[in-house]
């Protein structure tokens, strides 16, 4: 397959896009599923979901003008974002509340995008997103880790045909919406058990002295509620 030209590409970003057929957008709905279900896949897929998290992170610090130090990624799928500022206050609660409603917020917003025919749009504004974060990752797993995922995504971006955008951009969106939910899950699960005593839940309950268990309903809720509205767009296209 040959690469399109910049003006070719400008061209696919700012206009409008088909949407696949119906038996394709259900094919991408199941794989994603298969993706985040299963444990063997999901020890893989995870990461995709630490990179939205964090990047959550990363970006409502930077956004609340806190001062964000760096990010890393690890190879057990767990990250750690490092910012400095007031220790208590909005600017802190809205960052540690970000990290899990990042991925079904992002889905969320790829959904929209697809429903308005700007299938190529998500796939740079993607790309760009996964640069913004490269910037700030402060390990080598970290780097290996985004520089593949935005690879992939330029790759399709480029090469791939209208018909291969599009599926590739409904797998990714369905993914990002259903993986919003199974991270909260696992959350509460080790909660349950003694484990994570430092979670964003744990922290958030600190910070505004409510219960821990408050704000792993929210993030539960934020991503049912995205993962149901952005089913509907991407379903209704």
């Amino acid at each position: 397959m040959q690469p399109q030209s910049i003006s070719q590409v400008w061209d696919q970003v700012t206009g409008v896009q088909a949407a696949p057929s119906g038996p394709i957008v259900w094919a991408t709905a199941a794989i994603a599923l298969l993706a985040v279900w299963p444990r063997f896949s999901w020890h893989y897929t995870r990461n995709v979901v630490t990179i939205a998290h964090e990047g959550g992170h990363g970006l409502v610090a930077v956004l609340t003008r806190r001062r964000l130090h760096g990010i890393r990624l690890h190879s057990d799928t767990s990250g750690l974002t490092v910012s400095s500022g007031k220790p208590h206050g909005p600017g802190m609660v809205l960052t540690a509340a970000a990290g899990y409603s990042a991925p079904p917020l992002l889905g969320l917003g790829g959904a929209w995008l697809i429903s308005a025919g700007h299938i190529t749009a998500l796939l740079w504004a993607v790309v760009a997103l996964l640069i913004a974060v490269l910037v700030m990752i402060r390990n080598a797993y970290g780097a290996l880790t985004v520089v593949i995922t935005g690879g992939i995504c330029f790759a399709v971006s480029w090469f791939g045909s209208q018909q291969v955008q599009g599926a590739f951009a409904y797998l990714s969106v369905w993914f990002l919406l259903i993986s919003g939910v199974r991270p909260v899950v696992e959350l509460q699960r080790k909660r349950r058990h003694g484990g994570a005593p430092d979670s964003d839940a744990d922290q958030l309950g600190r910070l505004t002295r409510t219960p821990a268990l408050l704000w792993v309903t929210l993030f539960f809720l934020i991503g049912l509620a995205c993962l149901a509205a952005g089913a509907r767009w991407l379903l209704t296209r």
